[in-house]
């Protein structure tokens, strides 16, 4: 299945983001919360950040996927979903807005489009049936 490439993608990602906060963790002395450190602040939301949007659109890629969607439909969202994730990570990190922003953007049109390929694709026989 292609979306398991993008499942490994994601997963790395956010592996990568959680091994952040623990390094910034170490380094700053903080167990709870943020201490202050804005870097660690930033880590911790970059990281949530990922947390929030990932697993869902891995569940929409996946079923999209499985209702039958065409597989260069299932890279595209699956593309759009890792680069809005690396490039609203990197305008985060960098404090650069517009990164942020175009990285949310990417994120939203991949959501948006997953959820539309998935009503379009979806087996509205079996969904209505009574069987």
């Amino acid at each position: 299945m292609v979306s398991a490439l993008y499942a490994v993608l994601g997963a790395l990602l956010l592996i990568k983001f959680s091994f952040d906060v623990v390094r910034m963790r170490l380094q700053y002395r903080v167990s709870y919360g943020d201490g202050g450190f804005s870097e660690l602040q930033s880590a911790i939301r970059i990281h949530g950040n990922a947390v929030e949007y990932i697993p869902v659109a891995l569940l929409l890629l996946l079923l999209m996927e499985m209702n039958g969607a065409e597989t260069w439909m299932v890279h595209v969202c699956g593309l759009l979903l890792i680069a809005g994730r690396l490039m609203h990570a990197h305008g985060f990190h960098h404090r650069l807005i517009r990164w942020r922003r175009s990285g949310m953007s990417a994120t939203w049109s991949s959501l948006i489009l997953m959820v539309l390929a998935n009503l379009w694709y979806m087996p509205w026989e079996l969904v209505f049936s009574l069987h």
